[in-house]
């Protein structure tokens, strides 16, 4: 079934019993037109996406320095994850997982648009796909039918390009959205206090929004560029922050604090709109970030190294989520989830069925959600057949368990005896120790289960470099742990 045949039948056939916020059940009647009329006892949702942020840099996650109290004050009224991870260590295919519940490797969509060119490194990287297609399904697609009033409010980063007039056959409002705004970083000269990362526009646009449809079911997705680089703040934050304890350690940066509390300061009008109108019971909260925070800016304690990288600082993230009435206010949840499982976590909430017939790489989030039992995955992974300049190389992980497997495709794509990484999660969150000689079978196992799921998806691989050029190539990644180490 393609995209419009699931459009054109969703709404007739798909008419299915929708969860209200309390996990009672309410019957969605069809209408002529192929949506469902709205039903107030469906729950709103709330997704606030971060762009960079790390998973330790807010107070609910262990930071004394940067000051969050808005996204601390949600943690305690919601659901806050420990091991949860972007679906790639940069931003636009964690993104596209997010719209389709789909494995990047699985899109072919596994670095940010448009991604970097290295000519001279050892590998070619795969001819991969540079924008999100619209025979996609998107998650906005899926709730509109349903009867939802849709917007994305900020960086959008799924188009074939930036900026029109390019970027428009691609851009929200042909993804399911009655609603965008596109917004995009800013130029390292622009002036931090004219709202360069766009935080009051995206905010404000997206209080107009819930005050013009807080009596219809939405999906508001309100997508941040900050904290991403030029890394800059209004003066007078960045001034508190300089005067802090621990302003001179190198996971605590001035800048990035300013930054963060204007991020926590929109949360915090959000949720103080939601109340005001009387839907913060109707609606469900997410918080969550693209990918973990970039090294260089500030290091990501506890966890080791940072965007661009499958070691934990790069796709380890905050997620947060608030669903009144359903989840206990302050549980913890320690069960691995990843960006993909958002999208079949809506769709059992809404009591949506996946039409499209396409795989679904993600699991619904219910079970963790109301405690009522564990998705019994066996294993999560990721992808990142890319060169970035910030970036070890090419590589691919998989966690089972307690378990991760790094393989760096360097060395093994090329036939010789394969890099391989094997850490302990629950006794070395840092990565430090690297267990793969030491527990043989183990890593054996990981890398089969890495290798057959590359298949399942069809991953791109990187292929031989003709014109590799060892002196030409980027000569700054450092070199991953060694063996035993």
């Amino acid at each position: 079934m393609d995209r419009r045949e699931f459009l054109r039948s969703i709404g007739v056939a798909g008419a299915a019993l929708a969860l209200d916020r309390f996990g009672g059940m309410t019957e969605a009647v069809p209408t002529r037109g192929g949506t469902r009329e709205p039903s107030r006892s469906k729950p709103n949702f709330l997704f606030i996406l971060a762009d960079d942020l790390g998973f330790s840099q807010l107070g609910c996650y262990g930071s004394s320095f940067y000051e969050t109290p808005n996204i601390d004050r949600l943690a305690c009224q919601g659901m806050k994850f420990t091991d949860a991870y972007a679906a790639c260590p940069v931003c636009s295919p964690t993104r596209a997982s997010i719209m389709t519940g789909k494995y990047p490797a699985r899109l072919h969509l596994t670095d940010f648009i448009a991604g970097g060119s290295f000519p001279h490194e050892k590998f070619r990287q795969p001819k991969w796909q540079k924008y999100l297609p619209l025979r996609e399904v998107t998650i906005a697609e899926v709730l509109k039918v349903a009867g939802y009033v849709t917007a994305s409010f900020g960086k959008w980063h799924l188009s074939i390009a930036k900026k029109p007039p390019e970027s428009e056959p691609y851009n929200p409002d042909k993804q399911g959205f009655d609603e965008s705004i596109i917004t995009y970083k800013p130029a390292s000269k622009h002036d931090p206090e004219k709202d360069a990362h766009n935080v009051e526009m995206i905010t404000s646009k997206s209080l107009q929004f819930l005050q013009e449809h807080r009596d219809k079911p939405f999906f508001l997705y309100v997508t941040h560029n900050t904290i991403h680089t030029p890394i800059m703040g209004k003066r007078k934050l960045v001034d508190k922050y300089k005067g802090k304890a621990g302003s001179d350690l190198p996971e605590n940066n001035p800048k990035i604090g300013a930054m963060i509390e204007e991020l926590d300061d929109s949360v915090g009008r959000l949720l103080k709109k939601l109340d005001e109108l009387g839907i913060a019971d109707k609606t469900i909260v997410v918080f969550f970030s693209d990918n973990g925070g970039l090294e260089k800016s500030a290091k990501q304690t506890p966890l080791r190294s940072g965007k661009a990288n499958l070691y934990e600082g790069g796709i380890r993230v905050p997620l947060i989520v608030r669903w009144p009435g359903v989840v206990e206010s302050g549980s913890t949840c320690g069960e691995p989830v990843i960006s993909v499982d958002f999208y079949p976590t809506f769709l059992e909430i809404t009591g949506s069925d996946n039409e499209a017939r396409e795989p679904i790489d993600g699991s619904s989030l219910v079970p963790l959600l109301r405690k009522t039992g564990s998705l019994n995955r066996r294993a999560i992974y990721w992808h990142y057949p890319h060169y970035h300049s910030s970036s070890v190389g090419p590589c691919g992980a998989v966690r089972a368990g307690n378990y991760k497997l790094i393989e760096w495709y360097d060395e093994s794509v090329a036939g010789a005896d394969g890099r391989f990484e094997l850490y302990n999660l629950k006794d070395d969150i840092a990565e430090r120790n690297n267990l793969a000689r030491k527990k043989p079978d183990k890593a054996g196992e990981l890398r089969r289960m890495l290798s057959d799921w590359r298949d399942q998806v069809n991953a791109q691989m990187p292929t031989p470099n003709p014109n590799y050029n060892p002196q030409k190539a980027k000569r700054s990644r450092p070199s991953p742990s060694p063996v035993g180490s």
